[in-house]
């Protein structure tokens, strides 16, 4: 088996972990590359079959980034906090891999978006941006109520005011967007949530709309400027020149799953999802 190992250097704890797996891994595997400042273009190496993704949630981010649209099956070692995607702890790390070399796992696709930035005219070269967790229109200083047009395959759908508008996919749905009161998708679902952010009426509620369809975003003509925010990495400034355009991306993002994990488990014990409440009595 040929392997990438990532990383987040950069996190408390990353770079002594690799240290102490690399011995096991090499033993096993052939490593292909060691990037714990994911600075590579992982489409320029040559082909592996997994990547070993050491650090928090957002190092696998970073990760799919890297892999642009060659994504590879990946399989997370959470030495960061939630670590919702990266779900094998440092201590569990041997006995999982160990699964893995045996080919006892499955991997699971999850769906991924493009995110395209283009001018209305066609005046300027359009911008794409592949992501995994949501596409976030935000306002700007001084915060004034965004004025947000929604279109489904050209055909309007909504005029939002709010502070924003999130468009997650189903792994990004535990993210942003259930902060900001949105659903919680099935992650191997093909589908996307729209939620607004602060929305100025009571009847905007997110909704969920299926993934094979392309979305566009506009501003209206009162705004000046707002912000897209992909993945809670890259910014981009757009105008009401401008149009935001969301659809499917040809490629999935790939995870590793060992038996004895599931989602509904990983639910539970991240974010205490459907437990009762843990009333105590003082005495």
């Amino acid at each position: 088996m040929k392997i990438f190992v990532l990383g987040n250097a950069h996190r408390s704890g990353v770079a002594q972990e690799v240290e102490r797996c690399l011995p096991l891994l090499k033993q096993h595997c052939d490593v292909v590359l060691v990037d714990l400042l994911q600075e590579r273009a992982l489409a320029d190496q040559a082909a592996a079959d997994m990547a070993l993704v050491f650090g928090g949630d957002g190092a696998i981010l970073r990760a799919a980034r890297q892999m642009g649209y060659r994504q590879l099956p990946v399989l997370g070692v959470n030495l960061g906090r939630l670590g919702f995607l990266a779900d094998v702890s440092p201590r569990e790390f041997n006995e999982c891999f160990s699964q893995v070399l045996e080919g006892n796992y499955r991997v699971t696709k999850h769906l991924m978006f493009e995110c395209v930035i283009e001018t209305a005219d066609g005046s300027a070269k359009s911008h794409t941006v592949l992501g995994l967790n949501e596409a976030a229109v935000h306002n700007l200083p001084p915060f004034h109520i965004l004025d947000l047009e929604l279109e489904m395959e050209g055909f309007a759908v909504s005029r939002f005011n709010s502070d924003g508008l999130i468009f997650s996919t189903p792994v990004g749905s535990t993210a942003l967007n259930l902060s900001a009161g949105g659903p919680i998708l099935g992650q191997e679902l093909q589908a996307f949530a729209i939620t607004p952010i602060c929305p100025h009426n009571l009847t905007y509620r997110p909704v969920v709309v299926a993934a094979d369809k392309s979305y566009s975003i506009r501003l209206g003509r009162d705004v000046d400027e707002a912000v897209v925010i992909i993945d809670g990495n890259e910014a981009i400034n757009i105008t009401h020149r401008h149009r935001v355009l969301l659809r499917r991306a040809p490629v999935t993002f790939q995870m590793v799953k060992v038996p004895g994990r599931n989602f509904f488990q990983t639910l539970r014990d991240k974010l205490h999802w459907g437990l009762p409440p843990g009333y105590r009595c003082e005495p």
